[in-house]
């Protein structure tokens, strides 16, 4: 069976992403971390040197973490290619610590036979809490017409796609990034946050048939 592939006529501002939930943090996946990757800093490998230099404990690279996310976009985003990837480390990650991935599509937009999707990420540990946040930029196909189009080395389908984001429904103030952090990761896991504001209106998508439409008549 082939495997699924994503499509930006079929993507809206405000998708969720299907979370992603790893096992629990051990040492014997760190020490294979360390051996992968070739970074065997001792306060990620050596609980004693750990302890030395005032931590309870060894914890996760914040690399590993990472991984995590990629995994999230790159399990989500089959057929696409992923143009840019960008996270910040919030909090550690320490043995016993269970990391769930999410994300949301936060901005699509097309111009040129050429469709991108913006996806805001975070990873959150087993009491709700963020422990990293990035966002990724992928470029997809329109449809499976227009990719197999493409790699029968015809012209793409063009259609012209505004940009449609979350921000262009709530302009975010300044100081409010924190906050939106806690909402979110909150609203994710079932937990009321303090101040909680509701959720980011989605700008208004093109319908499915309109872009159809285009798209047939970009062909002619």
């Amino acid at each position: 069976m082939p495997a699924r592939k994503l499509y930006f006529e079929g993507i809206r501002v405000g998708d969720e992403l299907p979370a992603l939930a790893k096992a629990p943090i051990d040492r014997v996946q760190l020490s294979r971390y360390a051996g992968a990757s070739g970074d065997f800093n001792p306060v990620h490998v050596d609980e004693v040197y750990a302890k030395s230099v005032g931590m309870p404990s060894v914890y996760a690279p914040g690399m590993l973490v990472m991984g995590m996310l990629g995994q999230l976009i790159s399990d989500w985003a089959r057929g696409g290619q992923l143009r840019r990837y960008h996270v910040r480390f919030i909090k550690m990650v320490w043995p016993g610590d269970t990391v769930v991935c999410k994300g949301r599509v936060s901005d699509r937009h097309g111009e040129g036979g050429r469709y991108f999707v913006d996806v805001e990420l975070w990873a959150e540990n087993q009491r709700g809490e963020l422990v990293m946040k990035g966002n990724s930029t992928i470029q997809l196909f329109f449809s499976l017409e227009d990719e197999n189009r493409q790699r029968a080395g015809q012209s793409p389908i063009v259609v012209e796609v505004p940009r449609e984001s979350l921000l262009q429904a709530s302009a975010q103030t300044p100081g409010e990034d924190e906050e939106d952090d806690e909402r979110r990761a909150g609203a994710m896991s079932g937990k009321k946050t303090t101040g909680s504001k509701p959720a980011a209106k989605t700008a208004t998508a093109p319908a499915v048939s309109q872009a159809s439409a285009a798209a047939k008549k970009a062909k002619k």
